[in-house]
């Protein structure tokens, strides 16, 4: 069955949401904060699995809910729109640091109130010695820190954000309803013993468990009484027609949360709003962002399906609950230190829908719902959810024309994940099949399978790999830190190029040591400080096992961290190689006075011209640069392989490591860390971004950049390859043109075995007008990294990366 969504349209309720969360200033909400500063100073004694789970009910039974004129999916995560909770377990000095600072900042502004000031620092001393940062920090040894601070390697937002990174199981959620889980829990406590460590440990999280689902049902009852009171109102202050047709909304929306309070869901809209209620909690829970919906054409087509057959539902409203709750994932806020803002500019929570794919017999996936979802969103235009299509060979033109035809919107979105390399290479890791099958994208472009997977699947620490590269160039000098931390030789005492590639293999190997070193002492404190109940309670099997996700709950865990500048290194290998040491045009001595000096002075300047103009680069299809990059990404993939996360061996199939390109926007902030390097980029500026080409490096066309993408090791890069590519609006206009691009993306994925695509179809003078006149652009959405933000929202350095990308036509 093909759906007719193309026809459907905004409606005029979804339009006014939109506008007034477009008009809304981002401020903060203290609420959360009280409360948990509150609960944890009163059960100081508890285990901190009850601590939290207690602190996670409190805080749902105390505070601000509201039901706003036109909502249909309601659910809120602080005290008004647009206002971000304050998380203190993880970090408060960052916040009173910066605290009158937040509406000064060039990007992701912040708008508190004087008396949200005053309250915040009031609360926020309590936590000091406590927080999560403090702790991971003084686990890690004094070399690592050293290098964590040097910022070659950086873990900031795991030790101010918590995990994410993870989708839970709504299938199941959806079958047992909250009281069905209840139910689950109690016959665990009731069939455990707590005669050992381990049922004990079993015991306080069961209990915690408890304690936090009767305060999910209770929340959700909460919105039952409001709409009910809201409902009674209802009089003369509106319409006539209006007020009756709004306590209709409303007497439906009581009866809806008065159901799944405890049952399971019985119609698409409860099952939706059930979702939504799981989703926001979650987030409430956990400051971690990349908290996704999987495959929700999958685990909500039964209940849409037999609403259609009975005639209780219409396409139209489908869709209109659908772009309602798209604007509830848009409601929710969340505030970063501004160091750690930059490597995730925009304000992104990445809450990914998966849609597409196939089943576990290799069948289409493809459904009347994945249609409705991918209109839906690509009609509404906003930042949420993050839209990823699963991509296979057998996948419809049908699908695919209409994927491109949103593509072509010009909002980044969706974008496509490779089934023909995905499920292969989680197979390879271990993944059963009916798992591998089931996977979805989380967060950006990274694969996990919901509902069985550990938190990070990619996410941990940054590091940098042109700092490292420079490590290598300079005896192990960090020329930023202006420390050696792994020593070696300079590249004037190479007699050959294969020596420097040796120098760089022992750096990324040091380096990529240091990386684990660092999680793992990150791991251990989240583990032991933060631990997430309800998260825990959603994933398998942490409730067969007594164990939250931390401790070795989920099934599978493996994950990566996040590798930052890949093309340049590419790029600057290839010219060293042929400018330094075939030709010789340069000698290394220069080289390594120019970068030091940013390339200063006419005779610098002409150097760099030299770097730029005369070695092959990145995305042209050059076997010369491509070879060298992947043999140089190969030591770091073959050195991750070796070492396991902290979860390893105690319950979940993997508990390795693999590589990860999905760098979000730390390219600009990783950028703004190094100095001048080879490939003749200058001092500071902004590294290429994910697996991409080096902007304006890439010259020979979007097939070309496949073709150089492909031959990196795709296989091996389980935590996500991630290709931007820039086309003009003019480029896929008519029918013709998107057929064509089709057959590219086609071509790419099934003959290349690509991992990953994703589209900018933006005018650079729009881009420009949007930054002169920000107010007449504020709902224009741009691709920056693995997912789409507002672009009058991001500082000015992260719009200008995304307009100096190449923009190509298809050839």
């Amino acid at each position: 069955m093909v759906s007719t969504a193309y026809e459907l349209c905004v409606t005029d309720r979804v339009s006014k949401l939109k506008t007034k969360y477009l008009e809304t200033k981002p401020t903060l909400c203290v609420e959360r904060a009280r409360v948990y500063t509150e609960v944890y100073a009163l059960h100081e004694a508890e285990p901190v699995v009850v601590k939290r789970a207690i602190a996670l009910a409190e805080t749902l039974r105390r505070m601000t809910i509201r039901i706003d004129d036109n909502e249909l999916i309601v659910g809120n995560q602080s005290s008004a729109l647009r206002a971000a909770p304050i998380f203190p377990e993880y970090a408060v000095e960052w916040v009173l640091d910066e605290l009158d600072e937040f509406e000064r900042r060039p990007g992701d502004a912040f708008y508190p109130s004087n008396e949200s000031k005053r309250a915040l620092r009031e609360i926020l001393p309590y936590w000091k010695g406590k927080t999560l940062i403090e702790r991971g920090t003084a686990l890690m040894t004094p070399l690592m820190r050293e290098i964590h601070d040097s910022g070659i390697i950086r873990a900031e937002g795991n030790l101010t954000s918590g995990d994410g990174h993870i989708a839970v199981n709504f299938e199941k959620l959806l079958r047992l309803g909250i009281g069905g889980l209840l139910e689950e829990v109690r016959g665990l406590r009731s069939a455990g013993g707590v005669t050992s460590q381990e049922g004990l440990r079993a015991e306080q999280f069961f209990r915690a468990v408890t304690i936090t689902l009767e305060a999910v049902s209770e929340f959700i009852r909460r919105y039952e009484v409001l709409a009910e009171t809201e409902a009674t109102k209802l009089t003369n202050g509106a319409p006539r027609s209006r007020a009756v047709a709004r306590k209709q909304e409303l007497d439906l929306i009581a009866s809806n949360c008065a159901h799944i309070a405890t049952h399971p869901p019985e119609s698409f809209y409860e099952g939706l709003q059930l979702v939504y209620f799981i989703q926001l909690i979650l987030q409430i829970e956990s400051n971690g962002h990349s908290v996704s919906l999987g495959r929700m054409d999958q685990y909500l087509l039964p209940f849409y399906e037999a609403d259609l057959a009975s005639g209780r539902i219409a396409e139209q409203t489908a869709y209109e609950l659908l772009q309602s709750t798209w604007l509830k994932l848009l409601e929710v806020t969340k505030i970063r230190p501004w160091t750690h803002t930059r490597f995730s500019a925009g304000g992104p929570l990445y809450q990914n829908v998966t849609i597409g794919g196939q089943t576990p017999g290799g069948e289409d996936a493809v459904n009347a719902l994945s249609y409705l979802i991918l209109e839906s969103v690509g009609t509404l235009k906003v930042t949420q959810p993050n839209l990823s299509v699963r991509y296979h060979r057998t996948m419809s033109e049908d699908f695919m024309r209409r994927c491109v035809e949103v593509i072509s919107r010009g909002f980044g979105m969706p974008a496509f994940n490779n089934d023909e390399i995905v499920i292969p290479a989680l197979i390879e890791l271990g993944v059963e099949l009916d798992d591998a099958y089931d996977y979805s994208a989380i967060g950006c472009i990274e694969v996990a399978v919901p509902g069985r997977w550990g938190y990070r699947c990619t996410g941990m620490s940054f590091l940098n790999f042109m700092r490292v590269f420079g490590c290598a160039l300079r005896g192990g000098y960090d020329l930023e830190s202006g420390k050696t931390f792994h020593a070696g030789e300079r590249l004037e005492d190479f007699s050959s190029f294969d020596e420097l590639m040796k120098a760089w293999d022992r750096q990324v190997r040091f380096y990529t040591r240091a990386t684990v070193a660092i999680d793992t002492a990150v791991d251990t404190a989240l583990e032991e400080n933060v631990p997430d109940i309800l998260c825990s309670a959603l994933v398998d099997d942490c409730l067969g096992r007594g164990k939250t996700l931390k401790e070795g709950g989920a099934k599978y865990d493996f994950v990566s961290g996040l590798q930052v500048g890949i093309a340049n290194l590419g790029n600057a290998l290839a010219a060293i190689r042929k400018l330094v040491f075939e030709e010789r045009r340069i000698e290394p001595d220069e080289l390594l006075r120019a970068l030091d000096n940013d390339f200063a002075g006419a005779q610098g300047e002409k150097l760099r011209q030299v770097l730029i103009n005369q070695a092959p680069k990145f995305g042209n299809d050059d076997d010369y640069v491509d070879g060298l990059l992947r043999e140089a990404y190969e030591s770091y993939i073959d050195e991750i392989s070796r070492y396991v996360n902290t979860r390893c061996g105690r319950g979940p199939i993997g508990g390795r490591y693999y590589a990860g390109t999905s760098s979000i926007s730390a390219n600009v902030p990783s950028g703004a860390a190094v100095g001048a390097t080879a490939d003749g980029r200058k001092a500071y500026r902004p590294l290429a971004e994910g697996c991409s080409p080096a902007s304006g490096t890439d010259v020979l066309g979007p097939t070309a950049v496949f073709k150089s993408v492909s031959k990196l090791p795709t296989a091996k890069i389980t935590g996500g390859v991630l290709l931007n590519q820039k086309l003009s609006p003019a480029t896929i206009e008519g029918e013709g043109n998107r057929a064509k691009l089709i057959s590219i993306i086609r071509a790419f994925f099934d003959e290349l075995k690509g991992w990953h695509v994703q589209y900018n179809i933006v005018s650079r003078e729009t881009l420009l007008d949007a930054q002169t006149r920000p107010e007449e652009h504020r709902d224009l959405v741009v691709r920056v990294a693995g997912y789409s933000a507002f672009f009058v929202t991001l500082a000015r350095d992260t719009q200008d990366d995304i307009i100096a990308r190449t923009e190509h036509d298809l050839r």
